[in-house]
């Protein structure tokens, strides 16, 4: 640095920033005093001592390694991580680590343009004085997406993509040769073929494929699946594949099965479903009740590394949208062959029990069977038999039920825990437009079909998992769930007393399991129920696939597996090849392969999810758009520091109000006790309090509904 007159020194942070970035961007360089006064032009004494002491201070905070008297290096046992980029649409980027730490921080100019899902390598910037911790991306080791949805915009000489969400930071250019046919204003699915760089910023791609106009119904929710990377489409030569099956059924194929074509068997679904899975018979053996759970023998039909199961692998899941399935395997497999249509032969993998009057499992086999169903039953119409009207076998029907009812109180005696989801469902219209939103809630019905598939997955992965003592159990896939996470554990705690409840955060897994369900029972229909059930599921872990058992901490069973819905989860299907295997005397498989496949399923399921949730956000934004300026009775459901997002209790539609409409006070959020709380007139805006709200706009565009708070 010149000593020439008009030259500023540089400040103490001036030079923290300077080599910070240097050892940043050399994270695997040794540089001594000398390399490092030249290359950052220290040519002031002064200046060269500030730089050593705060070097000294860098190594002191474990930020750089002194490798000598006089050089030191990145610290990058400490400083250097990988792990997962988050992007922002307000820039607030994060940084998830791998070993699920804390997400840290990283600015837009400290991002390497990395997108959302990215798989990087950060270094850990120095920690500034009253800063937050930040990072720093120095290597994008993987790119999350390849290709990007869209509106397209057309210009004289040139087109490009406009993203939803912003989630790029410029929009992506398109060659005008690469447009397919794409006019301004078509959604599209472009194909990233050259990345942001030092000297570029702007990404390139090509189109490959036109959507169609914004607004039509099917262009949004093909949107929607490309947004996620989710195929919209089957591949033709996987679909062909499918029609030369022989659905079929040979004696020889019958002989080799039992035989329950004579026994009463049905199937309960959604009124609107195609493809039966699962089906349920009953009869009397002696003194005991047979009960059989029969799941659709799907690995009869999908043999391992064929081109069907190969996309079966890649798809992972079924994925359900608002007005569409886009199921996991063709449509011949699911909806003609393997789904278990009533008065048809259909080959099955059934777990079946004997159970006495008070629903104990006295014993069980598993066994590949041959079934015909007597009857195929809509929830609606079997809620109506469990209630007293008179239906096809209502005696059957009423015995499961009663067999299920108990194995239901077993299971929350046993340490269960009490969540009953609602879930948002609308009635659409031809044209897809929805006409009626409702929540649908349990009932008997979906509680007898959910505690029969429940006890035969649990049966299913003890039958591998239960070994004895000092024996090596054989590789399975489980579906595993944690304890709940401590902190937010106590965090709920110090949230109830507030409300005069009680609860326990320590002890056994089933001494908290009942003590949350207490609390459940306890604020059942008081004004905070809703509140305490949001806080305390936020409390919870994600299930999730793993070879690694470590028991289903919700359900409270020590084993438990996914084997009754191998037509839409994959996980069923690799369940019941190894089963097969096993019961043939095979070797335990290939643990690593399947734990692979097991972490792929679990991501594809979030995916699916988090596509499944757009779509439901779309037609919620679409069925409110012609409701502007009305108003309506909601409860607050979400608060953020930047509004609140309120459910209008008739039609459970959420929307949010921005903290700038709510323009009575200057607003703190408090993070810990889920309000905002007025600066100068204390007024309080809290989680489960009733609001009246105003529909103020409907972007179909952004999915987001937008509320006043209504004058009332």
């Amino acid at each position: 640095m010149s000593k020439g007159k008009g030259k500023k020194r540089l400040s103490k942070k001036q030079i923290a920033e300077m080599l910070q970035t240097l050892f940043q961007q050399n994270p695997n360089e040794v540089f001594s005093f000398k390399q490092i006064f030249k290359a950052l032009k220290f040519d002031t004494h002064p200046v060269k001592m500030m730089a050593v002491d705060l070097m000294e201070e860098m190594a002191w905070d474990d930020y750089l390694t002194k490798t000598s008297e006089n050089s030191y290096r990145l610290n990058l046992k400490t400083q250097v991580q990988e792990g997962t980029f988050i992007r922002k649409a307000n820039g607030k980027n994060s940084f998830q680590p791998d070993d699920g730490g804390k997400p840290i921080f990283v600015s837009e100019r400290n991002s390497m343009f990395a997108l959302n899902g990215d798989r990087v390598k950060v270094a850990m910037m120095a920690r500034r004085e009253k800063h937050i911790k930040e990072a720093m991306v120095v290597e994008i080791l993987s790119h999350k997406m390849d290709q990007a949805v869209g509106k397209l915009k057309v210009e004289k000489d040139y087109a490009f993509l406009i993203t939803e969400g912003n989630i790029f930071v410029n929009d992506i250019l398109i060659p005008k040769k690469k447009l397919k046919g794409g006019k301004t204003g078509d959604k599209a699915v472009v194909r990233i073929t050259q990345w942001p760089s030092k000297d570029s910023k702007n990404m390139v791609g090509e189109v490959i494929d036109v959507l169609g106009k914004e607004g039509d119904n099917n262009v949004e929710m093909h949107a929607i699946l490309a947004q996620y990377g989710l195929p919209y489409k089957y591949p033709k030569n996987v679909e062909e594949a499918a029609e030369k099956i022989d659905p079929g059924i040979t004696p020889q194929e019958i002989s080799r099965r039992e035989d329950f074509r004579d026994v009463f068997t049905c199937t309960i679904d959604p009124k609107d479903a195609k493809d039966f899975d699962d089906a349920l018979s009953i009869r009397k053996q002696g003194k005991l009740w047979e009960v059989a759970v029969h799941i659709a023998d799907v690995s009869h039909y999908v043999k391992e590394g064929s081109i069907i199961d190969k996309e079966a692998v890649k798809r992972a899941t079924s994925v359900y949208l608002v007005d569409r399935t886009i199921p996991m395997l063709p449509e011949r497999l699911c909806n003609f062959i393997c789904s278990l249509r009533p008065d048809e032969e259909k080959l099955t993998y059934s777990v079946i029990f004997l159970l006495d009057d008070e629903a104990n499992v006295k014993n069980y086999h598993i066994a590949h069977t041959v079934i015909k169903s007597n009857r195929r039953y809509a929830y609606e119409e079997v809620q109506e038999i469990l209630m007293g009207k008179d239906g096809d076998y209502a005696e059957e029907l009423r015995t499961l039920d009663r067999l299920a009812k108990k194995l239901r109180e077993k299971r929350f005696k046993g340490g269960a825990v009490k969540f009953d989801r609602e879930e948002l469902h609308f009635d659409i219209d031809e044209k897809g437009k929805p006409t009626r939103a409702y929540f649908k809630k349990s009932n008997d019905a979906t509680q007898l079909i959910e505690e029969f598939m429940l006890l035969a997955n649990r049966t299913v992965a003890e039958s591998v998992g239960r070994v004895k003592k000092g024996t090596k159990a054989k590789t399975l896939p489980y579906r595993i769930h944690d304890q709940p996470d401590p902190t937010k554990l106590e965090t709920l705690r110090e949230f109830v007393v507030k409300f005069g409840y009680k609860m326990k955060t320590s002890g056994t897994k089933g001494a908290i399991s009942k003590s949350l369900n207490t609390l459940m029972d306890d604020c059942q229909g008081k004004k905070e129920q809703k509140l305490i059930e949001t806080v305390a599921l936020r409390a919870m872990m994600k299930a999730r696939y793993s070879t690694h058992n470590i028991g289903h901490y919700g359900l409270a069973f020590d084993y438990y597996t996914h084997f009754t819905s191998p037509i839409r989860r994959y996980p069923d299907t690799m369940v019941h090849r190894l089963l097969t295997k096993y019961q043939d005397g095979g070797r335990s498989a290939n643990q690593e392969k399947y734990e692979e496949l097991c972490e792929h399923c679990s991501d594809m399921e979030v995916t699916a999810q988090q596509a499944e949730r757009d779509s439901i956000k779309y037609k919620m934004v679409e069925f409110m758009e012609d409701k502007i300026g009305e108003t309506y009775d909601a409860h607050i459901s979400g608060i953020q520091s930047y509004g609140i997002y309120c459910e209008i209790d008739e039609n459970h539609c959420e929307g949010m109000v921005p903290m700038r409409d709510l323009d009575d006070d200057y607003y703190d959020f408090d993070e810990k006790n889920y309000c905002l709380v007025g600066r100068r007139h204390h007024n309080k805006y809290q989680l489960g309090d009733p609001i009246r709200i105003k529909v103020a706009r409907a972007n179909l565009e952004k999915r987001q509904l937008d509320f006043a708070l209504a004058d009332d």
